[in-house]
């Protein structure tokens, strides 16, 4: 008797038992083997959207030489109708479709055939399971966002319902807002915990300022799984004190796939299963393993919709120990066009230096959240949450120490408010520059 996660998804059209049993095929290939087996399946791919998808025969052309040769498609090129996009014998009404919140500034529809989306869901439970998640089973805390419309938002509440997790919402964090977050884990008993890093964070530093520890008034819990924004250290380890359970960190884009999710070894284990991940240099070329370069994606499974060597917007590096089957993502550097600007033309990394000023702030403890623009070449707004405002000293620390790191003559506007401005899904972007470069 399936379970009623498993159950759903099979009502609707997914095939997961059909998925399962490809997934196990594609884990039983041996190490030996998997680079082989890898390229065959991507000659395969490619082949099938070179005969039957036109918008993918016009992107690449009519011959290609190698896998090297074929564009990087990125979110711009799928910026017009999907049905222009889908694969012969493919309608919207009989594919996933679903669509990316735009928070890297390029939203778009985007489709997954059944199949497709039955095998990485087949994944994401195979992974999660490594941790003893269980998704017939497990019931989730989970903090992403939801739509304010009152149908929609009632359709994703029968969703979650069948999906069992409970979703809160993640507009009010306030600290009235964090309170009644809390008291929702006093009257359920959740397994684990997924969502937005940042919220999460928010949460742990609420927790803590109340001298709570979440697993204490939730005794149930047992995990806590953070996607969709970057997991630092020191974040890390306020989310292991507070919220009192292990922390896993996932990383994925909607339009594809999980990208990479923490082994319990401590890997930062890619998914080789359904995905094949390449790094990059600016001219598309792939770097050895070790060399930081762009983030490029290939869903193997999209039959309805070719996502062949997608540009996910990220910078990272694949560690030196990487094999075809067992690729390890050895850290995520940011995003691609998250870049500042300086007068000099000195271009630092965008979350290098938010990850410089939380440092600063973290030695205070004072500052809850925060986000950088830099609304001109010289001039930079730290807009943030705090229990008391910034003092002069603290502010002047803080310029000394951002003027050192970069470079000197630069201008730093501090604006406290009551709340951060998130995108429509929720997410925090943590900077924004808003000059022309």
């Amino acid at each position: 008797m399936p379970g009623i996660f498993d159950l759903s998804l099979e009502l609707n059209g997914f095939p997961i038992k059909k998925a399962r049993k490809a997934l196990a095929q594609i884990t039983a290939v041996p190490e030996a083997e998997f680079g082989r087996f890898d390229r065959e399946r991507r000659e395969e791919l490619v082949k099938f959207h070179m005969a039957r998808n036109q918008f993918y025969q016009s992107l690449a052309g009519p011959e290609y030489n190698d896998w090297e040769s074929l564009p990087i498609m990125t979110k711009r090129d799928l910026q017009r109708p999907l049905a222009e996009r889908l694969s012969d014998g493919y309608r919207t009404g009989d594919v996933f479709v679903n669509k990316t919140s735009g928070s890297g500034g390029d939203p778009m529809v985007f489709a997954k055939d059944k199949f497709c989306h039955a095998i990485i869901w087949a994944n994401i439970m195979r992974r999660f399971a490594w941790y003893g998640v269980d998704f017939n089973r497990s019931y989730q805390a989970r903090f992403y966002g939801m739509p304010l419309d009152f149908a929609a938002n009632a359709k994703l509440r029968v969703k979650d319902f069948f999906a069992l997790r409970y979703r809160f919402s993640i507009f009010d964090l306030s600290d009235a807002g964090l309170a009644k977050i809390v008291n929702g884990f006093r009257s359920r008993k959740f397994d684990y915990i997924n969502g937005y890093t940042n919220t999460i964070v928010l949460l742990a530093k609420y927790l803590r300022g109340q001298n709570l520890v979440l697993k204490d008034i939730c005794p149930t819990l047992k995990l806590c799984i953070t996607t969709s924004e970057m997991l630092f250290d020191d974040d890390r380890a306020v989310l292991r004190e507070w919220l009192g359970v292990p922390i896993v960190n996932e990383y994925g884009a909607s339009e594809l796939d999980v990208i990479a999710f923490e082994h319990p070894d401590g890997r930062w284990l890619v998914n080789a299963e359904t995905t094949f991940v390449e790094i990059v240099d600016d001219a598309g070329r792939t770097l050895p393993n070790g060399t930081e370069g762009r983030i490029i994606v290939t869903s193997l499974h999209n039959r309805a919709h070719p996502m062949i060597r997608y540009e996910v917007g990220d910078r990272g590096v694949l560690d030196e120990s990487s094999t075809s089957k067992f690729p390890v993502l050895k850290s995520l550097t940011g995003r691609t066009n998250d870049l500042a600007v300086l007068p000099s033309g000195k271009k630092p990394a965008g979350m290098t230096f938010y990850s410089i000023t939380k440092k600063l702030f973290g030695d205070q403890g004072n500052v809850k959240e925060f986000v950088i623009r830099q609304v001109k070449l010289d001039t930079f707004e730290i807009v943030y949450t705090s229990e008391m405002p910034l003092d002069e000293r603290e502010i002047r620390h803080i310029e000394k120490v951002l003027e050192q790191y970069l470079e000197p003559g630069l201008h730093f506007i501090f604006i406290r408010k009551e709340s951060l401005e998130r995108t429509q899904s929720g997410k925090l972007k943590q900077f924004v520059s808003l000059i022309k470069t």
